[in-house]
């Protein structure tokens, strides 16, 4: 019997260990609520600071780098626009970046024609005139070593700008 009697009992005495604990941590709260506030520090005073009149609207900004500069200054007073009327070509559905130039040929009219790598592996022959890349880039010139283009981009303002690119023939010429 004294073994059924300690098990009856255990229980008892478990329960009542755990509510001696959360008893002591009510009472601490209630003594930490009965307790006087703690002063709140007055906001500071800010000391007015003088007017600063800024004379380097006419200089370059520090935040764009000397070749963005130039091309804006450059293009101040011209206004171009990018032709979205135009049928797309090919491979204006490409960044400029993921295409490659593999080589160059000859076409029967004596002009070089440049064959371009898309990023899903296939070529395509471009000419003066054609356009590539994501920003209406218009090709100018073709040698055998390089693919000059001119792009239209937002100036980061209200209208857009011409900006040159190219693409370079990786490798040996064919």
């Amino acid at each position: 019997m004294n073994k059924r009697m300690i098990l009856a009992l255990l229980p008892v005495f478990l329960v009542v260990g755990c509510s001696s604990r959360i008893d002591a941590v009510n009472e601490e709260m209630a003594k930490i609520r009965n307790e006087p506030a703690m002063p709140i520090k007055p906001a500071p005073t800010f000391e007015p600071v003088p007017p600063f009149e800024y004379a380097a609207q006419n200089l370059r900004s520090p935040f764009l780098p000397q070749s963005l500069y130039t091309e804006l200054k450059v293009m101040a007073g011209k206004r171009v626009y990018p032709d979205f009327s135009r049928q797309p070509q090919p491979l204006e559905s490409y960044a400029l970046e993921s295409m490659s130039f593999k080589g160059s040929l000859r076409n029967t009219n004596g002009q070089i024609v440049a064959l371009i790598q898309t990023p899903d592996h296939q070529i395509e022959r471009v000419q003066v005139g054609n356009y590539m890349g994501l920003n209406q880039g218009r090709i100018t010139k073709i040698t055998p070593t390089q693919i000059d283009l001119v792009e239209i981009v937002s100036d980061g303002r209200d209208g857009y700008i011409e900006r040159p690119r190219s693409l370079v023939l990786i490798g040996p010429a064919a």
